[in-house]
Parts: structure tokens; C-alpha cells; sequence
């Protein structure tokens, strides 16, 4: 299958060589010429993770986007959320019929790259998927390698909208045999890991992430305290897809950790993994770094503007985005992913599933 995948960070190299390893032909895009000049004179990634470490050829590195997209059949977007705004409108014009959009989670990019596509004037039928998780715990430690600690065994996937759902998942499964089926986008992107595990650990433990030259928030900042908050703010998220009429499994972040029952979606023994790694001990800024200006900013606006829209309280994530607001001198629901932001608070109920299932 032709797979572009767009984005240079750890997750989009794991997705290159993971990807091209399966027999796909991968063009890998990123913006910086300079940065993807290794990988262009290599003609490869360098691979690590349990089979060894390897070189693994990549199809087409590229930095044009329009090379990239051109007739790829899925088109895989691990990028961070704050990306969106800006690439949704450049891959707008781009899009063509049939064409497979996966983001890996999106804080429902979803809906923001098919309206983007609308407003291009772009009639093309194209699918857009979002699931909850990268499907890798990976960390580049080079300029061409890529070290993968974990694969995703589970990936609860929603398509908006959901009447291209039948062929999104066709596409999907070719790639990633982890994909499972959820009911449309918005039920995918309630799925989302991030803005549930990455705002208590780095607020929670902002005293030695400022004082410590590096601090796993993994390893010895995940401790009972933190797991109780994190179980609570799980619980406001899982009591929103409740609202919605959304079926369980609701993939419990507790799972994660736990060594029995479920499975998550890293699979057993995930966050051990993760910990034994030391791929996490890092220095994070907490006005600077992707948990912040992501997972909180963007995760948890989108959380607590769903919250006030079903009047369904949100109390621990409304919580933490008003400390976040606090600690980076910005109303972050402001400037969030509202549903007030995406145009969408006015729609009743009906109306959202409408659009969820016909699209814009």
C-alpha cells in the first residue's frame, strides 16, 4: 500500500520504519531539509526495539507535501495537535477521493482537517481517523534513529464520518492489525491518552521537573497520590462518552498499569517497559513542552468545553487547566480546543450526531 507519513518527531520515524518493515511503500515528509537530510542520504531509518537493531529501507523521503499525498491511500499524521491548525489547511487543496487521514491520537483532528478540506472548496471523499494513542512508545536518539520500547496492541479507532467507516477501516487494518473499531470520530478522540496521564504527572511533579537537571515523571514521579488524581480525571472522561451513548470497553487508563484484567493499549507490562527504558528521564519546561501546550491546552480545553456543553461537571481537568493557565500566564481555555473554538457549542445533541455521521 502507498502510506505517506507526515511529521519528522519520534512517533513519525517509528511510523516510517515500522510501516516500510511491513512490505508499505512509505514517503516520509518532513519541512526541514536539513533535518531529513540524513535520512535522504541514507536512504533509511535506523530501528531498534525488541527484534534488534537494523537499517530499514524508506521508499521516498521527501520534503514536498505534494509529493508525499499524491495517490497515497493512507496518509498517517502522528504529529502533535498544535500542528493541526496549520498543516490542515496546507493538506486541504491536497486531499483526493478514497483517501485515508489517520492521526494517532488528534484531539478530534478529525473534524478539524475535514472542514479544512471543505473550505478549500475540496469535494473529495476522504476519511479521517483518529485513535487514542501513538501506536509506539518510541524516542529518536539520532538524527535517522528511532528506538521503539513498545508497540500499541490495541487501538480503539473512530472515522469521521462515520458513513465512510466500511472502507477507512479496510485501509486502516492493512497497516495496523491493532485498529478497533469505535463508533465515529469524536468517540475516537475520547479515547485520547495524553490529556489524561501527561497533565497530573508534569503538574504534580513541577518541583523537581524545575529543580532536576532531568526527571522521569514515569518512574519515580508516579506515585500513589498522582495514580488517584489520574484515576479521577480518567473517571470525567469516561462519564463523558457515558453521556454520549458510547460503549464500553471506555479503555480505563488504570489498565495501563494494572497486571491483570483488560488489556490497554500498549498491552502488559506497558508502563515497566516504558520506566526500564530511561527514554523518559528528560528535561521538561513546563511552558515549552508538548504536555503542556498540547495534552493540557489543547486535551483538557477540549474535555471541560465538552463538559459544559452536556452539562456533564468536569471538575479535576477544569482544575488543572486552570493551574496550567497559571503556570504558563495564559487562559488556556481561551485559546483551547472548545467546542466554542470549533464553531460546534450551539448543536444539540442530534445535530453532533448528524455531523459525526454525514460529515460537514
Amino acid at each position: 500500500m502507498e502510506i505517506a507519513v507526515l511529521g519528522g518527531g519520534h512517533g513519525c520515524y517509528a511510523a516510517a520504519a515500522e510501516l516500510s518493515e511491513k512490505g508499505h511503500q512509505v514517503r516520509l515528509w518532513r519541512r526541514d531539509a536539513e533535518a531529513l537530510a540524513p535520512v535522504i542520504e541514507a536512504g533509511s531509518i535506523s530501528l531498534k526495539d525488541f527484534r534488534g537493531e537494523r537499517d530499514v529501507p524508506i521508499a521516498k523521503p521527501t520534503t514536498s507535501l505534494e509529493e508525499a499525498v499524491a495517490g497515497a491511500q493512507l496518509i498517517v499524521i502522528p504529529l502533535p495537535a498544535t500542528t493541526h491548525s496549520s498543516l490542515s489547511k496546507q493538506l486541504a487543496p491536497l486531499l483526493e477521493d478514497g483517501q485515508v487521514l489517520f492521526f494517532p491520537p488528534g484531539t478530534f483532528a478529525s473534524y478539524i482537517f475535514a472542514k479544512a478540506m471543505r473550505e478549500a472548496g475540496n469535494k473529495a471523499n476522504a476519511a479521517f481517523a483518529e485513535t487514542g494513542t501513538l501506536p509506539y512508545l518510541a524516542r529518536k536518539h539520532g538524527p535517522r534513529q528511532v528506538v521503539c520500547s513498545g508497540y500499541a496492541t490495541r487501538l480503539p479507532t473512530g472515522v469521521f464520518p462515520a458513513c465512510n467507516a466500511k472502507h477507512a477501516f479496510e485501509v486502516l487494518k492493512q497497516a495496523y492489525s491493532s485498529i478497533e473499531e469505535v463508533e465515529d470520530g469524536l468517540s475516537g478522540a475520547l479515547m485520547n491518552a495524553g490529556g489524561i496521564i501527561h497533565p497530573p504527572l508534569i503538574m504534580m511533579n513541577a518541583g523537581p521537573l524545575e529543580h532536576f537537571d532531568a526527571w522521569d515523571i514515569h518512574n519515580e514521579g508516579t506515585q500513589p497520590a498522582v495514580r488517584r488524581v489520574t484515576d479521577e480525571l480518567d473517571a470525567e472522561r469516561i462519564r463523558l462518552r457515558e453521556a454520549l451513548n458510547y460503549s464500553a470497553p471506555h479503555f480505563p487508563l488504570a489498565d495501563h498499569y494494572a497486571k491483570e484484567g483488560d488489556e490497554w493499549m500498549y498491552g502488559r507490562a506497558a508502563h515497566e517497559r516504558l520506566t526500564d527504558s530511561g527514554d523518559w528521564r528528560e528535561k521538561i519546561v513546563l511552558t515549552e513542552h508538548r504536555y503542556m501546550l498540547e495534552d493540557t491546552a489543547l486535551g483538557l480545553s477540549f474535555l471541560v468545553s465538552l463538559g459544559k456543553w452536556l452539562n456533564c461537571p468536569t471538575p479535576v481537568a477544569a482544575g488543572f487547566l486552570a493551574i496550567a493557565s497559571a503556570i504558563t500566564g495564559q487562559d488556556l481555555y481561551a485559546q483551547g480546543r472548545t467546542l466554542e473554538n470549533l464553531g460546534l457549542d450551539q448543536l444539540s445533541v442530534d445535530e453532533m450526531r448528524n455531523l459525526l455521521q454525514n460529515g460537514v
